[in-house]
C-alpha cells in the first residue's frame, strides 16, 4: 500500500499492486485495474518511487 494526496489534500492508501496506468495531465491520475481513476497531487515519478520502496519492504520483510 502507498499514500497518496488526494487534490482534497486527503491522504489516503491504494494498493500497489493494482496500479494498471499513470498519466500526467497536468496532474498525476491513477488507473487501477478494475478502472477506478484517482486524481492526486504526487507526479508520476514519486508515485513510481513510493511503489519502488513499498516493493522492496515487501520483498525484505520490512513491515514496519
Amino acid at each position: 500500500m502507498i499514500k497518496l494526496t488526494g487534490l482534497d489534500d486527503k491522504k489516503f492508501v491504494i494498493n500497489a499492486d493494482h496500479i494498471e496506468k499513470l498519466a500526467e495531465t497536468p496532474q498525476s491520475v491513477i488507473t487501477l485495474t478494475n478502472g477506478n481513476k484517482y486524481i492526486v497531487k504526487e507526479s508520476n515519478d514519486e508515485i513510481i518511487k513510493k511503489v519502488i520502496e513499498y516493493k522492496r519492504k515487501i520483498y525484505r520483510g520490512d513491515f514496519k
